[in-house]
């Protein structure tokens, strides 16, 4: 989480962006903004797309990778020499886990190397595989009991589709004025320019996969 406050920091100064004026546009206090730059607090799901959108920047280009080193994927295409793909070694974190040999084609991903942003609510983002195409997410969403994508009235809002399946727990999903029940086994999609809020109502944490198609302007 460090990390992240730290690379939302860099990004801010490097726009040319006041901590107060991100504060004002995003609907938040200043002290909060602070807060999560100096990795004392977390930000909700629509804090860090109300953020992303005015420092213009991606959330995929926002995943740290924590992993010292990338692991080795073995490669079945014919023509790779010994049979085996080349290290995805430490990048910039913009093109982390970015395959150096193929770019454009392949993308493993261990458990235990998951780029990952832990967000406030107990609400966890986990990247399943890079691509080359920065607009695009392909992600294990985890929510703890009670944990919700809003704090207060921050819907989400950003540019895009999203697709999810239920893999474990349930999940409220509400997209403008209707609401959805959804549970394991279960999927949906929806325009996420629609004001968009996300809560795991029951007693087991709930756990999914997101596709998110679009980048935050």
């Amino acid at each position: 989480m460090d990390q992240l406050g730290q690379r939302l920091k860099a990004i801010r100064l490097r726009a040319g962006v006041s901590l107060r004026e991100l504060a004002r546009q995003a609907d938040v206090s200043p002290s909060l903004v602070s807060q999560i730059e100096n990795g004392k607090s977390q930000p909700s799901v629509a804090t860090l797309y109300a953020m992303s959108q005015l420092l213009n920047v991606s959330i995929d280009e926002l995943f740290e990778d924590e992993s010292p080193e990338a692991p080795v994927a073995a490669a079945r295409n014919r023509g790779t020499p010994n049979g085996t793909a080349s290290s995805n070694g430490r990048m910039d974190p913009v093109h982390a886990w970015r395959p150096t040999e193929y770019a454009n084609r392949v993308s493993v991903v261990h458990p235990s190397h998951r780029p990952s942003l832990a967000m406030a609510e107990g609400v966890m983002w986990e990247r399943l595989a890079a691509t080359p195409e920065h607009g695009v997410n392909f992600m294990k969403i985890t929510y703890a009991p009670g944990a919700t994508s809003s704090d207060g009235d921050h819907l989400s809002i950003h540019d895009g589709y999203e697709y999810g399946f239920v893999v474990a727990g349930e999940v409220e999903i509400t997209v403008g004025d209707e609401v959805f029940l959804l549970r394991q086994g279960e999927s949906l999609g929806f325009d996420s320019s629609i004001p968009h809020v996300l809560r795991n109502p029951g007693p087991a944490q709930f756990e999914g996969v997101w596709f998110v198609h679009g980048r935050a302007h």
